[in-house]
This record gives structure tokens, sequence and C-alpha cells, in this order.
């Protein structure tokens, strides 16, 4: 009770907060078309007239829909994306508020406050998902060639991962107290090593040996397979495997990581410096 209260409590302030400022409203219909349009239309633009490079294209990918290919990275990026803005930062902005040193002081377990923020933006990456295939569908006649439910597993077991990343980004952010710049790098890595709007066939061999390690790279591959070329689970079981042990171990030691930075935060006196 003393771990969930608290966190129902940061999700309900969250909550009431975006119903209050319906601001995300315009961004969340808006940005799943605008945002892929410019890599869709660069891509034919490069693509030229002919069919050769869609011929090359589907000798290294398996499929010649590079519309769902491309959408899929980027649906994927935008969730990364979102998770380092909202959550990654979280714990910053409460800083920057001078409400982070309150908040230390209430007799609960800390981290109960990163999980309330988690399970929040949890929640609004499921509605921009769901928003995102919808409008995919009927601006970019998005085809679904897969089983969904195998795609959902998919997402399902990526969340770990994800938010592993994300709580030891967000503790990461206490220490150096500058969210925009991490934001940029993290993201900027996940987009040249994770393959989001090109094959991971394109990369030099020391590149590709680095976008092995990151689980999205993995999320994003089984996603494809199974969206694009109707792969069964037997098919992409290594990367449910990985993304299942990756996940695991990224969780942890975001947990760790938050504690290490609780504990460094608390003996400095840092917890509420601007």
């Amino acid at each position: 009770m003393d771990f969930l209260l608290p966190m129902y409590t940061v999700f309900k302030k969250e909550w009431r907060i975006m119903l209050r400022y319906p601001s995300w409203f315009i961004p969340l219909l808006i940005w799943p078309v605008i945002f892929p349009f410019g890599y869709l239309f660069t891509a034919k633009a490069l693509s030229g007239t002919g069919y050769n490079s869609l011929a090359q294209f589907q000798s290294i990918t398996g499929t010649t829909d590079y519309t769902t290919y491309m959408l899929i990275g980027t649906t994927i990026w935008m969730w990364i994306n979102t998770m380092l803005w909202s959550f990654g930062s979280s714990l910053r902005v409460e800083q920057m508020r001078g409400t982070l040193e309150s908040n230390w002081l209430c007799p609960i377990p800390k981290i109960s406050i990163l999980f309330g923020y988690s399970v929040f933006q949890l929640l609004i990456s499921i509605i921009y998902i769901v928003v995102s295939i919808i409008e995919y569908k009927i601006f970019y006649n998005f085809k679904f060639v897969g089983n969904p439910l195998l795609a959902l597993l998919i997402i399902l077991i990526s969340i770990p991962a994800v938010y592993g990343i994300g709580f030891i980004f967000a503790s990461l952010i206490l220490w150096v107290k500058e969210a925009n710049s991490m934001v940029f790098l993290v993201r900027g890595i996940m987009t040249i090593f994770c393959g989001i709007t090109y094959p991971l066939a394109v990369l030099p061999n020391w590149m590709k040996k680095i976008s092995q390690v990151i689980p999205m790279t993995h999320s994003i591959n089984a996603l494809r397979a199974v969206i694009s070329s109707g792969a069964t689970i037997g098919q992409i079981n290594k990367e449910i495997i990985y993304l299942i042990c990756s996940g695991t171990i990224l969780m942890i030691l975001g947990i760790l990581s938050f504690f290490y930075t609780q504990r460094k935060a608390k003996d400095s006196g840092s917890l509420g410096h601007y």
C-alpha cells in the first residue's frame, strides 16, 4: 500500500494536468502524419522512377512495402522520444519546480514516484500507437500482413527494456541537470543504430555489432517481420528471447541506478539544486 498509493497519486496528478491543459491533443493527431512524411517522400525521390531500387530494397529487407517498413520504425522512435521527454525528464522537471526535495521528505518508497510517471507515460504511449495505426491506415494505406496479437506481444515484452532505459535516463539527468542535450544524444543513437528508416544491412560491420546490442533494434526487426512479412513466433524467437533478457537486465539496472542516485543526492545535499 505504501508503494501503490504514491504511485497512483502521481498518475492521478499527471492525468489531471493532461485533461486540464489539452495542448497535447493537436500534436497527437498531427505528428503520426507529419513525422514519417519527410522520410517516405525522401525515399521516393531518391529511388527514382524505375523499379531497380525497389528490387534492391526487397532483396535486403524481404518486402517491397517500404512505407509500412518505415512507419514501424518511426512509431518506435516516437515512443522512445516521448518516453525520454516526459518520463525520462520527470524527476528533473520536479527538481526545477522545487518540489522534488519536498517529495523526497515524504515517508514513502521514492521509486514509487518514478513508477507513477512510468505508468502514466505508458498509457500515453498506448494512446499514441493506437491513433498512429488508425492514421497510417487512412493516410498511408498501412498494411498489416501478420498476426496483430503477435505484434502486440512484441510491444508488451519491449516495455521493460524501454522503461529500464527510462529509469537510467531519469537518474542520469539528476546528475547532469540537463535534459535537452541528453534526449538528443539518446534518440540520435537510436536513430542511427536501430535502423529507424533503413535496413541494418547498409551499416558498416562495427555499427551492426552495436545495433545488435540495443533492444529497440530487435523490437523493430520483430515488428517488421510480423507486420510486413507475416512471420510466426518461431521465426522471431531469437528477438523475443533477447527482448525478455535485455528488458530484465535494463529494468534491474534502472532501479539500481535510481537507488544509487537517491543515496548520493541525499549525501551531497544536491537534490534541490537547480
